[in-house]
């Protein structure tokens, strides 16, 4: 059996999309093994854009998605979004989507406590979307929270609201925010049921049954490496883990079940938020990036800070998070600039590393150094071959697979579905 995971590889928005579409015709099925709806992928197929928040990628193709238990999910975003994807000729039911039972679900009282806190913070945000993702893990890991499974059992769910609103409503009046009522969220509980659960299963022996029966399985991850809750740039972080070992745990699968990694990484880099971006540009190139490369969030729309290539922050990715292979997009952002800057080392304190340290401080001090190579006046735009490329571009990405010490094993060169270089096949046994 050959299943493949897929991650981003700098800090989200690397046209995981795309990549994850385009492999997914090849899977049997997708699964999003973490996250929430603060997440979102674009899928351009023919004249069809379809935006995605909760529902695995491969719904798209006709495959069979699965919510991985690791995943925190919005029972009305998730409701919505399917709605959306219904409106456009999608065909989206029980059927081709099934959610773990031990899922835990976003409820209202999560995103107000979410944008409370951010609001108490005042200048010292964290720029988290306020969807109320990070709350309802803090509920996951404190053992409060209401999954998927509780909607069946109406004592369960009325029991647990008690310790819920407990803990949330005594925080939300400290913040001076408005409260909840138990009653509101159980009705509102109740009238879900018969809308979720039929979606639900014991996804992990759904998992089993395909490793013995041979079937393709992608697992999907949203945002990416250096957002990670223990290796990303904290607390600029998102909420769960995103490196491809969270897909066993995420999923119910062993870790052996994984099968090849591949990490998604933008030909330049971009940021949405707060925390620190080294190479972070402000100048006219920068402004260039972020207007050819469209570079506005999937689900926020807020304006990516845009700059050049960070590869000892891909490297860092690459080790922590398992990648043996990049996919590397949108190297067509890049035509007609006549030179291009990697950044393969920092300067923290007079002393010079190859690695984004941990501390808070130091991340904020590092200057990147910059290795200089030419530019192309070319277009890559479309191409699907090495041989369309020009000169200059190829050794920029071969520059890459140096300093990141991994080999792109895909290329893309515009948001088509085939418009795509393969170099190595990820799925191969």
């Amino acid at each position: 059996m050959a299943n493949v995971a897929i991650i981003g590889a700098q800090w989200g928005d690397e046209g995981k999309g795309k990549v994850v579409d385009w492999l997914a015709s090849r899977a049997d099925i997708v699964v999003r093994f973490q996250g929430g709806h603060n997440a979102g992928h674009t899928l351009v197929v023919g004249n069809q854009t379809y935006k995605l928040s909760l529902l695995p990628s491969g719904i798209v193709r006709g495959k069979l998605g699965i919510i991985g238990n690791g995943v925190v999910l919005d029972p009305d975003a998730l409701l919505s979004e399917i709605e959306k994807v219904r409106a456009q000729g999608l065909d989206v039911g029980p059927h081709n989507l099934r959610i773990a039972e031990n899922t835990p679900l976003i409820l209202p009282l999560h995103p107000a406590i979410d944008k409370a806190r951010e609001a108490a913070r005042g200048e010292s945000k964290i720029g988290t979307t306020g969807r109320g993702i990070g709350p309802a893990y803090e509920d996951k890991v404190a053992r409060r929270a209401i999954r998927l499974c509780d909607l069946a059992e109406p004592e369960t769910l009325s029991a647990k609201l008690d310790e819920l609103l407990l803990h949330h409503n005594t925080l939300l009046k400290g913040l001076g925010a408005e409260t909840f009522e138990k009653q509101d969220l159980l009705d509102r509980l109740l009238a879900l049921a018969p809308k979720l659960l039929p979606f639900s299963e014991a996804v992990w022996e759904r998992l089993d049954e395909a490793r013995h029966s041979n079937k393709r399985v992608m697992f999907e991850g949203a945002q990416a490496v250096m957002l990670d809750v223990d290796h990303g740039t904290y607390p600029f972080v998102t909420s769960s883990n995103t490196v491809a070992g969270n897909a066993a745990a995420g999923a119910g699968i062993g870790p052996h079940q994984i099968g090849t990694v591949l990490g998604i990484a933008k030909a330049y880099t971009t940021r949405v938020g707060s925390g620190p971006f080294p190479t972070e540009l402000f100048d006219d190139v920068g402004k260039r990036l972020g207007e050819r490369g469209r570079e506005f969030g999937t689900v926020t729309g807020r304006p990516r800070r845009c700059g050049w290539f960070d590869a000892c922050l891909v490297r860092q990715a690459v080790k922590v998070g398992g990648v043996q292979g990049l996919a590397l997009t949108k190297l067509d952002v890049l035509d007609g600039l006549t030179e291009l800057k990697i950044c393969t080392r920092y300067r923290i304190d007079g002393e010079v590393v190859k690695r984004l340290p941990a501390a808070a401080g130091a991340q904020a001090k590092a200057e990147p150094i910059y290795e200089v190579l030419e530019g192309w006046s070319q277009s890559t735009q479309g191409a699907r071959s090495w041989a369309e490329l020009p000169a200059n571009a190829i050794k920029y990405v071969k520059r890459i697979e140096e300093l990141v010490e991994a080999p792109v094993t895909l290329l893309s060169t515009s948001p088509e579905r085939d418009d795509t270089i393969l170099v190595s096949d990820p799925f191969a046994d």
